[in-house]
């Protein structure tokens, strides 16, 4: 059954169309990877999933449920979380209360409680630390639980915002180049976190990426754009052996 499908999206900024009839449809399950060259429109395809940009034309359904004019809050309430290329984490915030800033909104107690720390405050705070910790070990990083964001190493980094992301039990979770700025052992670990976050959570999940390597060991389908179009779609293995992706990101 489709989780996502998207039909006939558009844009335009000016004169340029950055997305043009833009189609894809990902099942419950897959592990599915959006790529092309540099300025394809692939992060803007992004920013419309999420409700950054509204699209002129299209629309985008998650679960059978019309998002397509919904505002960023009320995509990731409906279900779908992200992260970023350039990692966006609260870098003077303790990596607990960063996992803890994306359970907010699923465990709740009014700022007064807050405040003077009466009514639910005391349950409510231990009901995210609990959670919080077993989306920690999951990721392994329960030993850094006190450690300031800003003092993990980058692939430690890009782990947490995963895990933040995951704290706001999406259905389908965006990767944005996550082995951006990766060297090969932490590009290798992110694969390994990847499946297993797709395992531990039963996760849908969509991703842009450049590193080819990572793509074919993990992206059982593809969409490639180019110039706001698809080029191509299919079979992981299909799709990077035809000539015209080939010729995409090699040149004529």
């Amino acid at each position: 059954m489709a989780l996502l499908n998207v039909t006939n999206l558009s844009i335009s900024f000016g004169g340029l169309r950055a997305v043009d009839d833009f189609n894809m449809t990902i099942e419950k399950g897959e592990l599915y990877g959006l790529i092309g060259p540099n300025g394809a429109g692939k992060t803007t395809v992004f920013n419309l999933l999420t409700g950054v940009y509204k699209p002129n034309e299209g629309i985008i359904k998650l679960d059978d449920e019309d998002i397509t004019r919904k505002n960023t809050i009320e995509i990731n309430h409906a279900g779908i979380a992200r992260t970023f290329q350039n990692i966006r984490l609260f870098k003077q915030m303790s990596v607990i209360d960063n996992v803890k800033v994306g359970l907010s909104e699923r465990f709740k107690y009014s700022t007064l409680e807050g405040i003077l720390h009466v009514g639910r405050y005391r349950k409510v705070e231990k009901q995210m630390d609990d959670e919080a910790m077993r989306l920690l070990k999951v990721f392994d990083l329960d030993g850094e639980r006190e450690t300031l964001a800003s003092n993990l190493p980058y692939g430690k980094q890009r782990k947490l915002e995963i895990a933040r992301a995951m704290a706001t039990d999406p259905k389908l979770l965006l990767l944005d180049e996550p082995a951006a700025g990766m060297n090969p052992n932490e590009t290798k670990e992110l694969m390994e976190t990847i499946a297993l976050v797709r395992k531990e959570f039963d996760m849908t999940i969509l991703l842009i990426e450049h590193d080819m390597k990572l793509v074919s060991g993990i992206c059982e389908k593809l969409t490639v754009l180019n110039f706001g179009k698809v080029l191509c779609q299919g079979e992981t293995k299909e799709v990077l052996s035809n000539p015209e992706v080939i010729k995409a990101y090699l040149g004529g």
